[in-house]
């Protein structure tokens, strides 16, 4: 009988994968306990356990560790959504769904999330949801409101089939503003904001296959994507 030996990089993967977990969410630990600016590399490897060139292995800088973050954010969303998007197709029942859940997963790091707005609120910086580092991130959250609107019963101008995923992803991103100040309990003014802005917006994404709005919905994006942060290095 022949036994399968597996490769090196088999047997490495489940191993990296666990330690390169157990430093981001040290990081994040560490983060809303001693505040990102006073949080350094070497004290996450230290609390770790790993060596300060093994953190740098898996996280060029912090900046790098909070990508991770992201990243993560990114991935817990799209699988929290999953029942909302394989469900009703009302548009407006879809983008309240979505936008729920996101705050259902963002809840955890609430307390700290305005540590790292601080920060990402320079458009220099590589925290900043429209940086290059941020691609990954947000091309997952595009990726999410596409599957919102394509799935919906509400019909849209083929030609408006890219545009109108990012300016619903513009929208959480000023939930996500909203939400990093929001201070009353459970975030209840950012779940207030999302049931009255979700009928709205799919309303106005409804109305945007007429003809007379088209060349409006395209001079909003144009001009959104003309000088909002980031906009100059792309």
């Amino acid at each position: 009988m022949v036994k399968h030996v597996k490769n090196a990089g088999e047997a490495k993967a489940p191993k990296s994968e666990q330690t390169r977990t157990l430093i981001l969410e040290t990081a994040l630990r560490l983060f809303q306990e001693r505040g990102y600016d006073k949080t350094t590399m070497r004290a996450i490897a230290q609390e770790a356990g790993v060596s300060v060139g093994n953190a740098y292995y898996y996280f060029a800088s912090k900046e790098h560790l909070v990508q991770g973050f992201y990243d993560r954010l990114a991935a817990e969303h799209a699988e929290a959504v999953g029942p909302v998007l394989d469900g009703d197709r009302d548009l407006a029942v879809r983008i309240r769904g979505v936008l729920l859940c996101w705050l259902d997963v963002a809840g955890q790091y609430h307390r700290f999330a305005a540590q790292f707005f601080k920060n990402a609120a320079d458009p220099e910086s590589p925290l900043s949801p429209f940086s290059p580092d941020s691609l990954p991130a947000r091309e997952a959250a595009v990726a999410i409101q596409e599957r919102c609107l394509s799935g919906s019963s509400t019909r849209t101008d083929p030609q408006l089939a890219e545009v109108l995923p990012r300016l619903m992803w513009l929208m959480q991103m000023g939930l996500v503003l909203f939400w990093v100040y929001d201070r009353t309990e459970g975030a209840e003014r950012s779940r207030r904001l999302v049931e009255r802005t979700a009928p709205i917006a799919a309303r106005a994404i409804a109305l945007s296959r007429f003809r007379v709005l088209r060349p409006l919905v395209r001079q909003i994006h144009d001009v959104l994507e003309e000088f909002l942060p980031g906009a100059a290095a792309r």
